[in-house]
């Protein structure tokens, strides 16, 4: 079972949530935790996790996962709702590169990926979940445009039912309510995307996600490779 598995097993599966994407990653600028006594080493691997509930209507989760050294379990730190995300910054618009910054309402991160790969695999994901998330949640609620194209059809044939069922208000119930939607319906600020390269935020990416994913797995492997030479006693 490969991270990502494990973490959704344990993390996010028991609170009716599915993992669609976790990358690991260390602060730019590293803060010494504030659970852990003086003096203490904190020693531990952090990923940066999305996840959207199984149940409707679905909400977008990122959560902040840790795995202390020593310990095969993950522990849930923080986390907030997309609408709490305000920005992310890709840093580097020109380039493949590992750092990014994750700015919510009451804090904010500079992280960098294990690589450029796993970062750029992870923005992709992000965005295209949070124009899904905005598109479902406006849909709830009524596209001013959409309702206003249904309600401009639906002058002509309503025209002599107005007469009739109206009554004193001049308006039949259904299209008050509506009304009453497209009034109240306030778009809500979505979540800024800044100094990211255009194919991670295109329509074209399908492609680019398939190669990033070859990337990061490549990486992966040279990596654990490295590791093990490096525990290998020498030979003389």
């Amino acid at each position: 079972m490969n991270i990502q598995s494990a973490i959704n097993k344990e993390v996010f599966i028991p609170r009716n949530e599915r993992l669609l994407v976790a990358v690991e990653v260390q602060r730019r600028k590293r803060k010494r935790m504030s659970f852990l006594p003086p003096g203490a080493k904190g020693d531990y691997t952090t990923f940066i996790c999305v996840s959207v509930t199984n149940t409707r209507p679905h909400q977008l989760f990122i959560t902040k996962v840790k795995q202390f050294d020593g310990s095969s379990s993950f522990t849930r730190r923080s986390q907030w709702t997309v609408e709490q995300l305000r920005q992310v910054n890709g840093i580097n618009p020109n380039k493949d590169s590992p750092e990014f910054d994750l700015v919510f309402d009451n804090t904010a991160d500079q992280w960098v990926a294990s690589s450029s790969a796993e970062k750029c695999i992870f923005v992709q994901i992000l965005y295209h979940a949070c124009q899904a998330y905005w598109e479902g949640k406006a849909g709830l609620l009524g596209k001013p445009g959409k309702l206003s194209i249904a309600s401009q059809r639906g002058k002509v044939s309503q025209s002599a039912e107005h007469e009739v069922r109206a009554g004193p208000s001049g308006h039949p119930p259904a299209s008050r309510t509506l009304q009453a939607r497209r009034k109240s319906y306030v778009p809500p600020k979505q979540t800024e995307f800044i100094n990211c390269q255009s194919k991670l935020t295109g329509d074209a990416c399908t492609m680019n996600l398939v190669i990033y994913r070859c990337k990061a797995f490549l990486n992966r492997m040279k990596n654990m490779m490295a590791a093990k030479q490096s525990r290998s006693p020498g030979r003389g």
